[in-house]
């Protein structure tokens, strides 16, 4: 595991964003874990934040042109990784959409710069994908490319189908997503932690009937 994910991990469970217990999902199911990313709700968690985000866009070496983040979650989002970039020299422009597009004003759907070149798209998670569907459409609407979403966990579950929530996005739209950690980085982290063998073994579980197959 590459260390910054470890890192990460180590992170989000100690601001309580990475949660073990007993959780009900959307979907009904109930998770041994819960990951809010609400919570990294003050200004060094989120600079923490943002530089994972940063290290785990550079690790992957996508090239793209401009950041952009979804209302609202991907607002601070996408303000604050770009900051992270800047702290590593790379300077890129960012943008976000609002809810409900201004007639006054500047007008327009987006703040910020404008959507060109290749576009990577920023968020928390992908639960059912709709965000990123409304984003690729808002993104090729203004002449602009998608390239990419970058998000916190990817919780390698499946949806309704065989695949995961991310693996649909990468089928329906032909776009990587980048995650700063996985569900199979998380359980290489907690192997490594004695004190939370309890928790490892309902992850496992948990994996092993909802684990999304392997493409």
């Amino acid at each position: 595991m590459e260390n910054f994910r470890q890192e990460f991990i180590a992170f989000a469970i100690a601001k309580q964003v990475l949660m073990f217990g007993e959780f009900q999902t959307k979907a009904g199911r109930l998770s041994p874990y819960f990951f809010n990313t609400g919570l990294f709700n003050d200004g060094e968690s989120l600079a923490k934040l943002s530089q994972f985000y940063a290290k785990a866009i550079e690790a992957s070496q996508l090239p793209y042109d401009m950041l952009f983040g979804p209302a609202y979650k991907g607002i601070p989002l996408v303000a604050a990784i770009s900051v992270a970039l800047a702290g590593l020299g790379r300077n890129l422009p960012f943008c976000f959409n609002r809810k409900e597009a201004k007639d006054h004003g500047e007008g327009g759907a987006t703040v910020g710069a404008p959507l060109k070149g290749r576009v990577l798209i920023v968020d928390d998670v992908i639960s059912a994908g709709t965000s990123v569907r409304e984003s690729v459409s808002l993104i090729r609407a203004q002449g602009a490319s998608p390239c990419g979403v970058a998000i916190a966990l990817d919780r390698q579950e499946r949806g309704q189908g065989e695949l995961s929530a991310v693996q649909e996005v990468t089928r329906d739209f032909g776009l990587p997503v980048i995650a700063i950690a996985t569900l199979e980085d998380l359980i290489g982290y907690l192997r490594g932690q004695p004190e939370l063998a309890a928790p490892l073994e309902k992850v496992l579980e948990y994996n092993r009937q909802y684990g999304a197959r392997s493409t």
